[in-house]
């Protein structure tokens, strides 16, 4: 008799952390360049908008070459494809410490997301190969919670690594991408020795334990293909209005999500006037927040079955936090407010990434997982543009944040569109 409980608490305290702290590798070559900027905008002359398309950029490579990199990943395994990903982003993070001028700044920054694409949606496919639509929530919120630890403990990095400014020639922000995108490469090898393709190549299972698993995957896959026929083609991935549903939905978190992260350095710096390690401390309190929150609302979803909810209400919650951040400039009040918009935002992220299962299986899994993760990601490249051509437009940060906010209604609107209609399918 098979304790499932007791099983799948031994697959995430096996495996969860690991993904953990390899997301929040990636987080930190991501968007470190958002505590670069603190220094590198004023040494390479960069303005707002500058800025804000290479930050952004990246999200371009990203997007392109998504979809493709999820085929190859189902097809020679997570182990292999995500150590590949993982050597060539760090390779390419360490070389931002070249960058001369805008045109190198945004073919780097173009060539990581290229390197990275795959990465999100490769680790969701390979975390559907273990865990069961009632446990896969809390199991991607754990994930999930690279994102704000990234800042809770890349912050403080950043502000201490920018202070090596000029040690052996090279300045602040060139240490911050050297010594961050190292890692990467050495997970990059760690993960091709260890991380197992699939529950029947680990020895710390018995083979009851690893049928057990591969079961129930199975058995929601079959359970999946009977409600939603044709949902395990790839036409139906791309095709199905309930997937651009999906796509439109993480676009708007990510808008709000990328668009607060990659400059909340510098709306911390505007606001407080303090120096660059301490803005690396107080950028890190809307994430603590955001963590907290999403382990309670992934507990909870996958607690109560309900998933819709879960996205749409912290979706509000989010677009008020920043609204109330666009009119609230002083330190204390704008904190707290930038607070409640990073864990509105972040906490859907759980829910939202136990839908994409409910509605395909198979192959088309994998390249919906991947073509919503790729729509998401131009959220990444909107956010941050649009909130620094606002800025550079006006001269300050309110109409980036409530273009941000508006943005959270429309995902929480659209969150409540697809329960509507997932409501009268079952009916």
């Amino acid at each position: 008799m098979i304790d499932e409980p007791a099983l799948y608490s031994r697959l995430r305290w096996r495996l969860v952390p690991y993904l953990l702290l390899l997301y929040v590798i990636a987080w930190f070559d991501r968007v470190n360049i958002g505590f670069a900027a603190l220094q590198m905008n004023a040494d390479l002359g960069f303005s707002a908008t500058v800025y804000g398309l290479g930050a952004g950029i990246f999200f371009a490579g990203y997007a392109l070459f998504e979809v493709p990199s999820n085929l190859i990943l189902a097809r020679v395994g997570a182990r292999r494809w995500i150590s590949r990903i993982m050597v060539t982003w760090g390779l390419l993070s360490v070389a931002m410490m070249f960058v001369e001028g805008k045109w190198s700044f945004y073919a780097l920054r173009f060539s990581l997301g290229v390197a990275e694409a795959g990465f999100l949606p490769g680790i969701l496919y390979y975390l559907s190969h273990w865990f069961p639509k009632a446990e896969r929530a809390r199991a991607i919120s754990w994930f999930m919670l690279g994102i704000p630890l990234s800042t809770v403990f890349g912050g403080p990095l950043a502000g201490a690594l920018l202070k090596l400014d000029g040690w052996h020639g090279l300045q602040g922000w060139q240490w911050l991408f050297v010594l961050e995108g190292l890692p990467a490469v050495i997970l990059g090898v760690v993960t091709w020795r260890w991380l197992p393709d699939s529950p029947r190549h680990v020895r710390w299972l018995t083979p009851e334990q690893q049928a057990h698993v591969a079961w129930r995957v199975e058995q929601e896959a079959l359970a999946t293909r009977d409600r939603h026929a044709g949902s395990g083609s790839l036409r139906m991935a791309l095709t199905h209005p309930t997937v651009w549903m999906l796509c439109f939905v993480l676009f708007a978190c990510q808008c709000g999500s990328y668009g607060l992260n990659l400059w909340i350095p510098q709306i911390v710096k505007g606001i407080s006037g303090q120096s660059d390690l301490l803005v690396g401390f107080i950028s890190a309190i809307p994430y603590i927040g955001a963590a907290f929150a999403m382990l309670y609302v992934g507990a909870s979803s996958d607690r109560s079955g309900e998933r819709f909810w879960h996205v749409a209400l912290p979706s509000f919650i989010g677009a008020a936090g920043f609204a109330a951040s666009a009119y609230l400039l002083s330190p204390v009040p704008g904190m707290i407010a930038l607070t409640i918009a990073a864990m509105g935002d972040l906490c859907t992220r759980g829910p939202f990434w136990a839908l994409p299962p409910r509605f395909l299986h198979g192959g088309a899994l994998a390249a919906g997982i991947a073509l919503i993760n790729t729509m998401g990601s131009l959220g990444g490249f909107v956010g941050p543009y649009a909130v620094g051509f606002i800025r550079d437009a006006t001269g300050s940060f309110q109409g980036g944040m409530l273009f941000l906010a508006g943005l959270l209604v429309l995902a929480g609107i659209g969150t409540l569109t697809l329960r509507r209609a997932a409501l009268l399918r079952e009916d």
